[in-house]
């Protein structure tokens, strides 16, 4: 009974998690090519990266918290090791888009 509730409390929070990461990619996304539009098409503003890629870096952390928190509820070890890879690469793609905010900063 406390396994099924924690499994379903566990499961609600990745899902709210993983949907606040949609919201801010979605949302960021639409900003930026609404400022792409406004600045004629052209891919000269630095700006308009620079903010898309922090909005990319902050979705990114949301769900990477859905992520770990799926650590808590896998049953096998072959879950853990796919859920190792997927936390891996979203941290590399992290670190990624925090060295590129840092490069067009300077």
């Amino acid at each position: 009974m406390a396994d099924h509730l924690l499994t379903d409390t566990v499961m609600l929070c990745i899902h709210m998690l993983e949907l606040f990461g949609i919201f801010v990619i979605v949302f960021g996304c639409v900003k930026a090519f609404f400022q792409y539009l406004r600045a004629g098409f052209t891919t000269q503003d630095r700006d308009i990266k620079l903010e898309l890629a922090k909005i990319l870096a902050f979705a990114l952390e949301f769900k990477l918290g859905g992520e770990i928190l799926r650590t808590v509820i896998t049953k096998n070890m072959q879950e853990l090791y796919m859920l190792g890879a997927v936390i891996l690469l979203r941290s590399f793609l992290t670190l990624v888009i925090h060295y590129e905010i840092k490069f067009e900063s300077d």
